[in-house]
């Protein structure tokens, strides 16, 4: 083991002399305390730390002792329902060793050496093996199976494997290498800043439903696809976040609170066991994995928190699954980069982030992707990443905004005027892209109405002609308007109200099923041509504004999943209600 000693502090960023046989990103430990830190950078025997933990008291001569290994983490049985601090130390085990607060130098490994796991081996003694295969599976919670695949770099013939009761540490099979004979056991080490291994990627094509109807009908984002939430301070991103954590169709969800504040990670962890994923009838929890590093916690390992959680999440995209990560937010990760950059006095760039800003979100955004993994197996396993901006002032034209925008390929624009006016998910309709939108047209399409996406183009150009002719209702008024476009304006806002607008506090409607949403959408659509067909016919305005269906169409979001029907009915009785207007108006003619 290599021992330097310090001979700066900066903050979180020490600087320590005699480490000559150390590399860049190697994990040290810091004084006597062993703090953990991570080498950022080399100049000779120089070493740059970056610690993890407050570094108070601590000072020039105090050892440094190199441990040869970059940081990483443990992946294994154990990982889900658990909540981890950003370079995956389990919160409740600190607790448990040191109380409520964090203390320094206190840790424990990420996967608990004691619990007993029920394994089941998939393979048989002689079989050929390669890294990815599936060597057995261990029924971690009730929702979800985790599978024990060969790690990286292993390769041979199996020399002997059994089904069992094991911890993570115990030996469950053996590998005859060309290196000699390899032991495996349910824990594998990976280093958080490296992507882990795929045969390849293939384009994604279909979408990750999260039943929220302004994403899921006009900007879509696919299983395996990348998103960003820019917004000012109390726009809705983290709520946002916590509703597509919930309710998408991904199979895991890995959550990672980064530097945003206390109480939101706290209001994850009150909510989070309590909901019940509709699909399984289970709490939501049996499928999370939860990473909090929040304001208060060190600004270094903020930066490590992403790089842990998208290594999570890649392990569990490599069984198989479709896995979803939240990070919120890249705007206190990229800060954390700037204070460290600022401290090791590297020349900055735009608004003082590193001139490497734009290539770190890059790396972080294209770990992501749907792709075979390896393995003698076929197995498809997707990676989504949604990753929140907090621009200062929601200035969306500074430096981590626009480095986002460049990679990600759907971008929910936040409004805070829609926020103001508790218009909830707050996405401007008009400011917001999916580049996915081709292709999940085409799969929606297929699998749920083949006029889904005509009905959401028509609607999409309603609301584009709403922001016109609201412009000409400031200048002149209402009342300079033709008959058709208030009938414009009816629709639109209706679209706006009773389709855009949901409530994630209310049983029904916080979630919506694609076939809800076509039959919500086209109930509206069909109304707005009924009317049209009305106003043709010589009806006016106000007596198809005031008929008793309109009410109905207002409340179609509490219709329930199940009662189908009930958009049928409603059909029947636009039908019923106009054309008694137009066989009226025809008799009065």
């Amino acid at each position: 083991m290599n021992i330097g000693k310090i001979t700066k502090v900066s903050g979180p960023l020490i600087e320590a002399s005699g480490l000559s046989d150390a590399n860049i990103y190697d994990v040290v430990e810091v004084s006597k305390d062993k703090l953990i830190g991570e080498i950022i950078e080399m100049r000779g025997d120089v070493a740059s730390i970056q610690v993890y933990e407050e570094t108070t008291g601590i000072g020039p001569g105090d050892e440094v002792r190199s441990t040869g290994r970059p940081l990483s983490v443990e992946l294994g049985p154990g990982m889900l329902e658990r909540m981890y601090d950003g370079i995956q130390r389990p919160l409740e085990k600190l607790e448990e060793l040191a109380g409520n607060f964090l203390t320094r130098g206190v840790t424990s490994p990420g996967l608990d050496r004691d619990k007993v796991w029920e394994f089941k081996a998939l393979l048989e003694k002689g079989a050929e093996v390669v890294p990815g295969d599936i060597l057995g599976e261990v029924e971690e919670t009730t929702v979800i199976t985790h599978k024990i695949m060969v790690p990286n770099g292993i390769k041979g013939r199996l020399k002997e494997i059994k089904s069992g009761e094991f911890k993570v540490a115990d030996t469950i099979a053996v590998v005859e290498t060309e290196d000699g004979d390899k032991e495996l056991n349910m824990i594998q080490y990976w280093p958080v800043r490296k992507a882990r291994p795929i045969k390849r990627k293939i384009d994604p094509n279909e979408p990750l439903i999260t039943g929220q109807r302004v994403i899921d009908t006009f900007f879509p984002v696919a299983k395996g696809g990348t998103a960003a939430i820019p917004g000012p301070f109390g726009s809705g991103k983290t709520v946002v976040q916590h509703q597509i954590a919930k309710y998408a169709d991904a199979d895991i969800v890995i959550y990672v609170g980064c530097g945003e504040r206390g109480n939101e990670m706290t209001d994850v962890l009150n909510e989070f066991p309590e909901l019940i994923d509709p699909k399984t009838g289970e709490s939501i929890m049996k499928r999370t994995v939860l990473i909090a590093n929040t304001s208060n916690m060190p600004v270094a390992a903020r930066e490590a928190s992403i790089y842990t959680g998208i290594t999570l999440a890649e392990y569990f995209r490599d069984m198989g699954y479709n896995v979803a990560m939240m990070a919120d937010s890249t705007s206190r990760w990229a800060e954390a980069l700037r204070e460290m950059s600022g401290r090791l006095e590297e020349m900055p760039g735009d608004e003082g982030y590193p001139a490497y800003l734009a290539s770190r979100v890059a790396e972080f955004y294209e770990r992501a992707g749907k792709v075979e993994v390896l393995g003698n197996r076929d197995d498809i396993g997707t990676l989504s990443v949604i990753g929140a901006v907090s621009p200062p002032g929601g200035d969306l034209s500074e430096p981590v905004t626009q480095a986002t925008l460049r990679i990600v390929k759907v971008f929910w624009g936040l409004d805070y005027d829609l926020s103001y006016q508790r218009h909830f998910p707050a996405i401007n309709w008009l400011n917001s892209y999916s580049l996915y939108q081709d292709k999940m047209d085409k799969f929606i399409d297929k699998a749920v109405d083949q006029d889904f996406s005509t009905h959401r183009k028509r609607a999409m150009s309603l609301l584009q002609q709403e922001s016109g002719l609201l412009e000409v209702v400031r200048l002149v008024g209402r009342d300079a308007l033709s008959d058709d476009d208030k009938l414009k304006l009816n629709v639109t806002k209706s679209i706006r109200e009773d389709y855009l607008q949901q409530n994630a506090f209310h049983d029904i409607d916080t979630y919506c099923s694609l076939d809800k949403q076509d039959k919500m959408l086209g109930t509206i659509l069909y109304n707005y041509d009924k009317s049209l067909e009305a106003l043709g016919a010589g009806v006016e305005l106000k007596d198809i504004e005031n008929l008793e269906v309109v009410e109905a169409i207002t409340r179609l979001k509490l219709v329930s999943e199940d009662d189908k029907a009930r958009f049928d009915q409603i059909k029947e009785e636009i039908d019923k209600q106009i054309g008694e207007l137009i066989k009226r108006e025809a008799k009065d003619a």
